[in-house]
C-alpha cells in the first residue's frame, strides 16, 4: 500500500474524493470533572489554540466531549507531514490523551467508505486491518456493529487485506459525531493530566541537571503553572548551567506550562556558607537558603507552593531526616513528585520530554561548590539551625533577590507579577 500526500486521493477506482483534513483531540481526565468540566474544556481549548498561532488557519472547536482542529484553507492543502507536525504539538499540551490527524466525511456510506480507504493507505505498509466504528449518540440510524461490516467489506473489496479482529496490522477507527464523520489509523499520544492554569502556579528550583526538568514537567503536567527558579554557581564558576537552564525552558515551552525561569548567581553567597558554618552541613544549609528565597519569589508571583526534583535516597541531602531539616526553613508546602522513582525512571521521563540531552551537557552543578568530604546524611533540624546561626539571613536573601535576573517563555495561562 502507499499513503497519499495530500488531503485528496484515489479512493477506488472510480471516485475520487476531497476530504477536509482536522485533528482530533480526546482527552480523557478532564471528562471526569462533573459540573466542572466545561471550565476544563475551555481551557485546554485555549491552551491548544496558543500553541497554533503561528497557523492562521487553525481553528479550535469543541465537539461532544473532544476538540476539533480544523483549517481555514480554500487553495492551500496540508500535506501529511506538516499535519503530522501540527498533531504532535497538540498532543503535547497537558489534558491531552491523544490527537488523531483525522478525515472528515459525512454521514453517507459511500463518502465514508472512500475516507476509510484514505485512512487505511495514510497507515502504511500492512497485510491485515479491521474497522473499529462508533456512534456519539442513537441518532445515527446504522450500528457501529453494521458500520464495521459494511466498511470492512468494502475495504476488502478494494484491497484485498485480510480482516484480523485481534491483531491487526492496521486499525481504522470511525467516529460518527452530531453530523460528520471523523475517519483515521493514527493516534499519537498525549501527555495526559490536565490543562495548564488549573493548578495553581508553583515555582520549581530548577536545575540542569536530570532530575528538576522531569519534576517540573510533571507538575504542569497536573494543570500547574510552572516558573522556573535556577541557582548558579556564577561568579564561582562558569553560567553554562545557566544556558542549560534556558534550553530546558525552551523544551518544556512546548508543552504550554512554563512562564518564566529566574536566574540567581548563588556562588558568593555559597562561599560565604563554606567559610562560616560546619562542613558537614554545607549542602543543607546552602539548600535551606534557596527553599528562602525561593520563598520571596513564590510571594511575587502569587505561586502556592515550591517543586524540587529530589527522589528518596538518591544522594546524601535526600535521606528523610535531612529532607526534614530542608523543609524547616519552609512555609509553602515542597512537592517533590519524583521521591518514589528510581534513576532510571528518571532518565526515562527525562528522554520522552527531550531534555536528557540538554542536562547531560557539561556544566558545573552550584551544589558541588565547596562540598565538603563527607556530608551529613542524618542531620536533625537543631543542628541546621545552630549551624546557620551566624549568617546574616536577611542581608544574604536581600543579596540573591538583587542580583536576579530572569528570561520570559510562552505560556498562555502565565500571569506576570506586577512591579
Amino acid at each position: 500500500m502507499t499513503s497519499p500526500t495530500s488531503g485528496s486521493s484515489t479512493a477506488s477506482s472510480s471516485h475520487t474524493r476531497m476530504f477536509e483534513r482536522a485533528v482530533l483531540v480526546h482527552y480523557h481526565e478532564i471528562g471526569l470533572k462533573g459540573r466542572n468540566r466545561a471550565k476544563f474544556e475551555r481551557m485546554l481549548l485555549d491552551n491548544i489554540a496558543a500553541s497554533l498561532t503561528d497557523i492562521p488557519e487553525a481553528r479550535v472547536e469543541k465537539i461532544s466531549s473532544r476538540l476539533l482542529v480544523r483549517f481555514d484553507v480554500s487553495e492551500r492543502v496540508f500535506d501529511i507531514a506538516e499535519i503530522d507536525r501540527i498533531t504532535e504539538r497538540v498532543a503535547m499540551q497537558p489534558g491531552v490523551a491523544y490527537a488523531a490527524p483525522v478525515f472528515i466525511s459525512s454521514k453517507i456510506e459511500h463518502d465514508m467508505n472512500a475516507a476509510a480507504l484514505l485512512a487505511l493507505r495514510e497507515a502504511g505498509a500492512g497485510d491485515s486491518f479491521r474497522i473499529e466504528a462508533r456512534r456519539s449518540n442513537t441518532s445515527h440510524p446504522i450500528s457501529s456493529l453494521d458500520m464495521n461490516i459494511a466498511i470492512g467489506q468494502h475495504v476488502v473489496d478494494e484491497t484485498g487485506l485480510a480482516v484480523n479482529l485481534g491483531k491487526p496490522e492496521i486499525t481504522v477507527w470511525i467516529e460518527v459525531v452530531q453530523g460528520e464523520s471523523y475517519i483515521f489509523s493514527r493516534k499519537f499520544p498525549g501527555s495526559g493530566g490536565l490543562p495548564v492554569g488549573s493548578g495553581g502556579k508553583v515555582i520549581s528550583l530548577l536545575s540542569s541537571g536530570i532530575d528538576s526538568p522531569v519534576a517540573s514537567w510533571r507538575l504542569l503536567k497536573r494543570g500547574a503553572v510552572v516558573v522556573g527558579l535556577h541557582f548558579s554557581g556564577r561568579p564561582q564558576t562558569d553560567d553554562r548551567s545557566e544556558h542549560n537552564v534556558a534550553q530546558i525552558g525552551e523544551v518544556l515551552q512546548r508543552y504550554g506550562g512554563v512562564g518564566r525561569i529566574y536566574f540567581v548567581p548563588f556562588g558568593d553567597l555559597q562561599r560565604e556558607i563554606s567559610l562560616m558554618c560546619p562542613p558537614d552541613l554545607r549542602v543543607l544549609l546552602y539548600r535551606r537558603l534557596m527553599i528562602r528565597v525561593a520563598e520571596v519569589v513564590a510571594k511575587r508571583e502569587g505561586a502556592l507552593a515550591l517543586v524540587t526534583g529530589e527522589s528518596l535516597g538518591q544522594v546524601a541531602s535526600q535521606t528523610l531526616e535531612n529532607i526534614r531539616a530542608v523543609d524547616d526553613a519552609a512555609t509553602l508546602p515542597i512537592l517533590r513528585p519524583l521521591i518514589g522513582m528510581d534513576k532510571v525512571e528518571i532518565i526515562r521521563d527525562a528522554e520522552r520530554i527531550g531534555t536528557f540531552e540538554i542536562s547531560i551537557q557539561d556544566h558545573t552543578d552550584c551544589c558541588t561548590l565547596f562540598m565538603p568530604r563527607r556530608p551529613s546524611t542524618r542531620a536533625s533540624i537543631k543542628e541546621v539551625v545552630d549551624g546557620e546561626a551566624e549568617l546574616d539571613m536577611e542581608r544574604m536573601i536581600s543579596d540573591a533577590i538583587e542580583s536576579m535576573t530572569w528570561r520570559d517563555y510562552a505560556c498562555p495561562a502565565y500571569r506576570k507579577p506586577k512591579g
